[in-house]
């Protein structure tokens, strides 16, 4: 702590007195405790620019994760808390501006950073410093849960842009144009929410699309009984992106957290590609998501794989090339007529032309655990039901105030996000210290 001098009000003895038992100061010095701030660099002090020390960057970064903790929607809200609180400003580790004449010894209003700066500090706070303590929070988290990160989840959840195209009560004339960018965020992007086909009253079926200007929070969370849900990795782009850009970025971050590779998986029908099943094949894993033909029904096939022609015939495997699309793909052919004809014919418009059916399949083994798999099996069922752990994730950001945030670029949305999960995996980190110590003691009574 910095040394206060003594004011007319306070001596340094009474002042440290005051910070042990105030209980603002006592809740989050325990709750930054949490997290490993080792990881966050402080830049070296330059001799040749001589004058005030600038406020650590630890300072900040807690004023910031405060403001969610506290559900402090602006910049604005969150300086008046700090200057109501003086003692915690000190904890915070903000540079105190120091004046006698202070109940405190220190000028509160000339040491909090403005609003502003503030906000510009949300803005520029680095991503990289934010992400090491994400995964300091996850190691830490793992070292409390056993077996956490064998089952992970994926998900992308919305966020509206803090714009007036967003808002129905502001007149706007064309308010979903994709080639016109909202002033107010030069970032965001405009993307479908939700697609639904409503019934018409002549049998038809109509799409209907929710639009929105803003972004898109991909999130990758665990879940182990008792003890809740964890953020493992995280990644936010802009709106207009597929959900399903989001998994590489997201697998690779989880991949970096946990130091292994998970066994399992689970998503829901956006994240149904061959190469999200690529990445637990090999380890005897299966990836629990829901299949989406994406409007082109997939072949029947056998137990194996192997794909059955319109009659209802295994059909023959003649060579494998490169698809364009970059996996092994097998090239099938007519049974009747490959790799000798047999002396069968066939009604299919294809036979009478002598080529017969051809049939061009992913043969990657991801591919072929697509389509394969047994979504009715108990297996599946027990790991897809873990894919409601994005969806608590999300709703816990939600609740912070994460889906309709008060800033106008990528940079503070990206930041902010981070900061939540933060908040989010520090909480979860409480609950599995207080479960264990619970647990310990109950183990020890017993042994006693």
């Amino acid at each position: 702590m910095t040394i206060i001098p003594c004011s007319p009000t306070f001596d340094q003895q009474t002042l440290t007195l005051m910070l042990e038992h105030d209980p603002v100061v006592q809740r989050y010095r325990a709750f930054f405790a949490l997290f490993e701030w080792r990881v966050v660099p402080e830049p070296p002090l330059d001799p040749s620019q001589p004058g005030k020390r600038p406020h650590p960057q630890r300072a900040y970064i807690k004023a910031l994760l405060l403001k969610v903790e506290e559900d402090l929607t602006t910049c604005t809200r969150l300086r008046r808390f700090l200057v109501e609180h003086p003692l915690l400003v000190l904890e915070l580790g903000f540079r105190p501006v120091l004046d006698v004449s202070q109940p405190y010894g220190f000028d509160v209003e000339r040491t909090v950073p403005t609003a502003r700066w503030l906000r510009e500090k949300q803005r520029s706070l680095e991503q990289p410093v934010l992400q090491a303590l994400l995964l300091e929070t996850v190691q830490a988290l793992r070292e409390e849960i056993p077996g956490l990160g064998e089952i992970v989840a994926f998900d992308v959840t919305h966020i509206y842009a803090w714009v007036k195209e967003n808002n129905w009560r502001a007149y706007v004339s064309e308010r979903f144009k994709k080639d016109q960018q909202p002033k107010g965020d030069p970032d965001c992007r405009l993307g479908v929410k939700k697609s639904i086909n409503q019934q018409q009253a002549d049998g038809s079926k109509k799409e209907r699309k929710e639009l929105l200007w803003g972004y898109g929070s991909g999130v990758a969370t665990a879940i182990v009984a008792g003890y809740g849900d964890v953020i493992l990795a995280e990644y936010t782009q802009p709106f207009n992106e597929n959900d399903i850009t989001s998994f590489v970025p997201l697998y690779i971050r989880t991949v970096a957290t946990l130091g292994f590779f998970p066994t399992h998986i689970t998503a829901d029908a956006a994240f149904d590609a061959w190469y999200t099943y690529q990445t637990v094949v090999h380890r005897s894993g299966i990836a629990a998501i829901a299949l989406n033909q994406h409007g082109h029904p997939e072949s029947r096939r056998d137990t194996d794989g192997v794909p059955l022609c319109i009659k209802g015939f295994r059909m023959h495997p003649t060579y494998q090339f490169s698809h364009t699309y970059g996996y092994l793909s097998q090239r099938f052919r007519c049974p009747l007529l490959f790799p000798h004809p047999t002396g069968q014919t066939c009604d299919e418009p294809q036979f009478v032309k002598e080529k017969g059916c051809v049939k061009d399949l992913n043969w990657e083994l991801g591919g072929q655990m697509r389509v394969t798999l047994n979504r009715d099996g108990p297996l599946y069922k027990g790991i897809y039901k873990q894919r409601t752990s994005t969806e608590r994730g999300n709703s816990q950001s939600k609740a912070a105030g994460l889906e309709r945030p008060k800033v106008r670029n990528i940079h503070s949305v990206r930041n902010l996000n981070t900061l939540t999960y933060l908040v989010i995996n520090a909480r979860a980190l409480q609950r599995a210290r207080r479960l264990n110590a619970s647990l310990f003691t109950t183990l020890l009574g017993k042994v006693l």
